[in-house]
């Protein structure tokens, strides 16, 4: 499961910062990695730990363009379930309330929102900057 964020114009910026340098886009992937790691930092100590597999599943998935936080996997598959509840188990017995909002990611991006968007800004500004670009 992986939930999204996305931003407006950053394909367009992408397609600009290659023209202008290769290397460039690069820059802004690992750019996204931060600020996606700003959340996973705030998420995971919210996250029950019997083994700490599902907190340890949240990880930066970013490409040019866009940033997610990939859940679960193979070492936590239980992870939608812990975060937005439901049924599972043999004969789905085992019952967690359902939130569809979620317990733990959604919520967390909805508080520190501010921050998010803050230290993206910045860390676009910057990649702008190391490629010549003049930045107000």
């Amino acid at each position: 499961m992986e939930f999204k964020v996305s931003v407006t114009g950053l394909a367009e910026f992408n397609r600009g910062l290659r023209k202008l340098d290769k290397e460039a886009p690069k820059g802004l992937r690992l750019a996204l990695n931060q600020v996606t790691n700003m959340l996973i930092d705030k998420t995971r100590p919210k996250v029950p730990k019997q083994t700490g597999a599902a907190a340890n599943s949240l990880m930066a998935r970013s490409t040019r363009t866009s940033a997610r936080v990939s859940v679960g996997g193979r070492k936590a598959p239980y992870y939608p379930w812990l975060d937005f509840g439901g049924r599972t188990g043999r004969n789905r017995s085992v019952v967690r309330p359902f939130y569809s909002e979620g317990r733990y990611l959604y919520p967390t991006l909805r508080e520190i929102r501010p921050q998010i968007e803050a230290a993206l800004e910045s860390k676009l500004r910057d990649v702008a900057r190391n490629s010549g670009l003049e930045v107000d």
